[in-house]
């Protein structure tokens, strides 16, 4: 059986398996038709979509397969994936459907599927949908199907009121913002968000036009908010990924402020406030030692997931913890939503800000990073780094050397052919230099 669902959903190159029509058509009968069997009637569901110029062409292929055996969909046009978690479970849909590859380049795409409950499928839905698009066969695949959008203006105030409704007594109004919006799908909701709280924000990167999604700017270049923080002399800079579930911070010195501070921030207030009751955090393999070191300090025990917010939602809700995220900027706070949501989160941090009288650099104050380089190698197969003898020798004796002073993690990328390879350690020149010998093994094994 061939394989779909990676940790993140289903990704690929638009128009290219498992991005072609016919596959793509397929999953939208997969999905409804399991669906009309496990609830015995036909399913309704909300979809939403990026920006990226192959969204709504993906999207209506989606709802044609899905109609074509019953089911009734709606779409929510351009929205966050987290805005579509929200509609499932607010408009009482059996499904959500997102279009997108969150921070991948536009010529990328993907289809991210959402129960009610705001969780992902499970590996069995998963493996069902996949023996379905294997053995169907479809031979009037169109997307020439109308999608069904009267319902968008009502759709996005709902889900930006719902996030304003976390917060009643946030004033923004004082408070100078740089919002970096990836030319994605936070370029309108955000900047509605925050006029909520009195504000007008600066905007960066809210003029999408199909190709220039997570070009050059947005959660994974933050070269531009930093200079324009400064710029400003703003009190922090917020960016967003292309899908906006996730989000990074600039504090008003311009330096970063990434998604393991941005825990230690946000936990910190919840045991401040008494909240959190299990003095748990959720983290994932790749957080960095020092937000260990730094919790410990404070009486918290940091649980370490695999990375994938699937992973971490996971853990959270097994440990009970009230909080977890990844470096990236995939916060997750169960008792709000069980997705990550990059504008919960920005508003989170914005509300600590606001009530502590503190800059946000001072916020990050206590938590002492140890030096860190991830360098990544493009590969042609992702076989186990320890059936591979040569780097399975070399990251022996890699860890033989940080003896104890360090880490080093090798993973695959859930979405892309990708190898990474993270090195923490006391002395940043010298683990560059492990790390770049690590992947030059790599890259002659499996390029």
């Amino acid at each position: 059986m061939s394989k779909l669902f990676g940790t993140d959903g289903i990704r690929g190159r638009a128009g290219e398996y498992p991005l072609d029509d016919a596959t793509v058509f397929k999953i939208g009968c997969a999905v409804a038709a399991g669906l009309t069997e496990k609830l015995g009637r036909p399913p309704r569901f909300v979809s939403g979509r990026d920006t990226r110029e192959s969204g709504e062409h993906i999207e209506t292929l989606f709802h044609s397969g899905a109609v074509s055996v019953g089911a009734v969909g709606e779409s929510a046009g351009v929205i966050t994936t987290p805005g579509v978690a929200y509609l499932t479970r607010e408009f009482g849909f059996d499904v959500g459907v997102v279009i997108s590859a969150s921070h991948n380049p536009f010529d990328d795409n993907g289809i991210k599927i959402f129960l009610p409950s705001g969780q992902k499928l499970g590996q069995e839905s998963e493996r069902t949908i996949e023996s379905y698009v294997e053995t169907a066969i479809k031979n009037d695949v169109s997307a020439s199907g109308k999608l069904e959008s009267g319902r968008q203006p009502l759709f996005a105030n709902s889900y930006v009121e719902h996030i304003a409704e976390y917060f009643p007594k946030l004033d923004l109004s004082g408070t100078k913002i740089v919002l970096d919006c990836s030319n994605g799908a936070a370029s309108e909701l955000a900047r509605l968000l925050l006029r909520r709280f009195d504000n007008e924000p600066v905007v960066l990167n809210a003029s999408p036009d199909g190709r220039n999604i997570n070009k050059n700017c947005g959660s994974l270049h933050l070269d531009q908010l930093k200079a324009k923080v400064v710029e400003e002399n703003a009190d922090l800079g917020v960016a967003f990924d292309g899908d906006a579930d996730r989000a990074l911070f600039v504090n008003e010195k311009g330096d970063v402020v990434d998604g393991d501070a941005t825990l230690w921030i946000l936990a910190n207030e919840l045991k401040r406030e008494g909240k959190l009751r299990s003095n748990k955090v959720v983290a994932t393999v790749m957080s960095n030692i020092g937000l260990e070191k730094a919790f410990q300090r404070e009486g918290i025990e940091l649980i370490r997931a695999p990375v994938g917010d699937k992973y971490v939602l996971e853990e959270l809700i097994k440990s009970g913890s009230e909080i977890g995220g990844e470096q990236s900027g995939h916060i997750i706070m169960p008792q709000k939503s069980l997705v990550g949501d990059g504008m919960v989160t920005a508003l989170s941090v914005l509300n600590v800000l606001a009530g502590s009288g503190k800059s946000l650099s001072g916020l990050v104050a206590g938590l002492e990073p140890f030096p860190q380089i991830l360098v990544n190698v493009r590969v042609s197969e992702k076989r186990p780094f320890d059936k591979v003898p040569e780097i399975a020798a070399a990251a022996k004796a890699l860890e033989g050397k940080l003896s104890g002073e360090g880490r080093l993690l090798l993973r695959y990328s859930g979405t892309e052919n990708l190898a990474r390879v993270m090195i923490e350690g006391k002395d940043q020149r010298q683990i560059e230099q492990y790390a770049n010998e690590l992947a030059n093994v790599i890259k002659s094994a499996l390029s």
